[in-house]
């Protein structure tokens, strides 16, 4: 398996498994503590964190189809990023944590930056043939 495939396939299924089972299927309790950092009711809370994990499962599925856009792979990085600095201003507590955002965020944001060097050398390659 090609590390394009690999990068694909992380990024993907971190964000599939994110959207799904932390905030669809049973929201943490870490879920919890940073959307009722945003101060609103505990009703619109639950109900933005189902919203995010729609988002994040739809974001999923499209990186898994469009791995190959420059835009998608630079919205991931931002998304990412941002999620990252969300917490780092919301709840920096959080960081500490064991698996906390910044070694899953940082990771992802790694596994980016190969799909954006992967893909643009074989971009690169494939007009040489030309």
């Amino acid at each position: 398996m090609s590390s394009i495939q690999i990068a694909r396939l992380i990024i993907s299924f971190s964000w599939l498994y994110h959207g799904i089972f932390p905030k669809l299927v049973h929201v943490a309790p870490l879920e919890k503590v940073i959307t009722a950092s945003l101060g609103l009711s505990d009703e619109l809370s639950f109900l933005v964190t189902k919203v995010a994990g729609v988002a994040e499962v739809v974001f999923g599925l499209v990186f898994f189809v469009l791995y190959r856009s420059k835009l998608i792979v630079l919205l991931n990085i931002a998304a990412l990023s941002g999620l990252l600095l969300f917490v780092v201003f919301l709840q920096p507590q959080i960081l500490i944590e064991a698996f906390n955002p910044v070694t899953t965020n940082i990771a992802l944001i790694g596994f980016s930056l190969i799909l954006l060097n992967e893909n643009r050398a074989n971009f690169t390659a494939s007009i040489s043939t030309l």
